[in-house]
């Protein structure tokens, strides 16, 4: 008899105890705002980015460990709160404001994905359910009346300890029974392919008029004495086909997403302030943008990501600087 494994990031039906299981030995752990797990080093935003985090730990299956408790950072009473924010205050320079244009051209956010299966896709065996905390997989071939797809429709919502999601009411204070809070909306239908369109070119890929070709999209940096940590955002890339080539002085991008029945494509040669270790610098791409490392060539400050862009002034710097 199959039974299920309790450890977090597995939960697969198993029938061999000695079959390898990949999982999160650590509790969850959430700290303004970002998300991840104790045992390994990833920190991400969106819950969304943090129910993809892989597993870091090799074992075998159980169904009687008990998950650790989830780990919050305690809270500072309200004067040592006031204190440190008014020392901060006092200290930090003046920014210069964000022109209005800049703050305009932010892309909107996406539609919202159909909420019915397109029934000319064929449905993949062993696919899951797209709606949170569904999880039902589609066995190829079986009948589709009949099926009652529970799920949450709200995003989940996590606030000084309670957990939940923003379509019901019920709240939690563990990581692990939040996930176990039952969906609120029935439908009569579970959403495995959602309403993409098979491609028209011959060979499976499409053609150019089927892409959405974007000019330009919303980018950030920060940066330490040997790096410059900038991220792309945007939505959905294709982890496959993404192509990030570092250059002296630029990186060349080619990002499609996978949003359907149209990806989005962004395709453009970034040049960059300073120069940079072509051979050092590192990238990964998350569920919201593209992040890369860029290693300093000379350990210099940069006041901006781009050489085509206006310098402010302001310079944002993390980590211990080198001393003269």
């Amino acid at each position: 008899m199959a039974e299920k494994c309790v450890h977090q990031g597995c939960g697969k039906l198993f029938t061999d105890a000695t079959e390898e299981c990949n999982y999160h030995p650590g509790p969850p752990i959430f700290h303004e705002g970002q998300k991840g797990w104790k045992c390994c080093k990833p920190r991400v935003l969106t819950f969304d980015e943090f129910m993809t985090i892989p597993p870091c730990t090799v074992g075998t299956h159980s169904t009687t460990d008990k998950p650790p408790e989830v780990e919050e950072k305690p809270k500072e009473d309200d004067a040592a709160l006031a204190k440190k924010i008014a020392e901060l205050t006092a200290s930090a320079p003046r920014r210069t404001p964000i022109p209005t244009a800049q703050a305009a051209s932010t892309p909107p956010p996406p539609p919202p994905e159909s909420d019915d299966d397109d029934p000319s896709l064929e449905i993949p065996d062993g696919a899951t359910c797209r709606r949170r905390t569904c999880g039902k997989t589609h066995t190829k071939g079986a009948a589709r009346e009949g099926e009652s797809c529970v799920h949450h429709p709200g995003v989940p919502i996590f606030h000084e300890g309670s957990k939940g999601y923003s379509c019901c009411k019920r709240r939690v204070l563990e990581f692990d029974q939040f996930m176990k809070i039952e969906g609120c909306v029935s439908k009569d239908r579970h959403l495995f392919v959602g309403s993409g369109k098979k491609s028209r070119g011959g060979d499976g890929s499409g053609g150019d008029e089927e892409e959405e070709k974007l000019e330009t999209v919303r980018h950030d940096f920060y940066q330490t004495p040997l790096s410059v940590i900038a991220s792309f955002f945007l939505k959905k890339i294709n982890k496959e086909t993404a192509k990030v080539e570092f250059r002296e002085r630029a990186i060349a991008l080619d990002l499609v997403t996978t949003d359907a029945p149209r990806p989005k494509r962004y395709a453009a040669e970034v040049p960059l302030y300073g120069a940079i270790d072509a051979a050092k610098s590192t990238h990964k791409v998350l569920g919201t943008k593209l992040e890369v490392t860029l290693a300093k060539a000379d350990g210099a400050s940069w006041p901006v990501l781009r050489a085509d862009e206006a310098l402010t002034g302001e310079i944002l710097q993390i980590g211990q600087a080198g001393r003269a």
